[in-house]
């Protein structure tokens, strides 16, 4: 829980809240996606290029001492969970038809 501006307590956002909506910024891109929630694993966002369904990845969303980021499977930060559409540029430039 994070204080609002009422000076009461917010709750914070969760992953499944960031991955969705890297998922509908992504899905607007063309890609597709779906957020799968393993049992017993952290959530993550299943992206494919409709083009060449070879391409794809799963995104996850984890938080730090420095916030929220968004991470791709290979344990390698991809932009802040605050950034969406940085994050979306970036999912999309690695996952593009060359």
């Amino acid at each position: 829980m994070t204080p609002d501006d009422t000076g009461t307590a917010a709750p914070a956002k969760t992953r499944i809240e960031y991955l969705e909506e890297l998922g509908d910024e992504l899905a607007k891109r063309g890609f597709r996606v779906r957020l799968t929630l393993p049992r017993g694993q952290s959530p993550s966002l299943h992206v494919m290029n409709p083009d060449a369904s070879a391409l794809t990845e799963n995104i996850l969303a984890e938080q730090g001492a420095d916030g929220w980021w968004y991470w791709w499977s290979w344990a390698e930060r991809i932009a802040t969970a605050d950034d969406v559409a940085a994050a979306a540029a970036r999912v999309a430039l690695v996952l593009a038809a060359r």
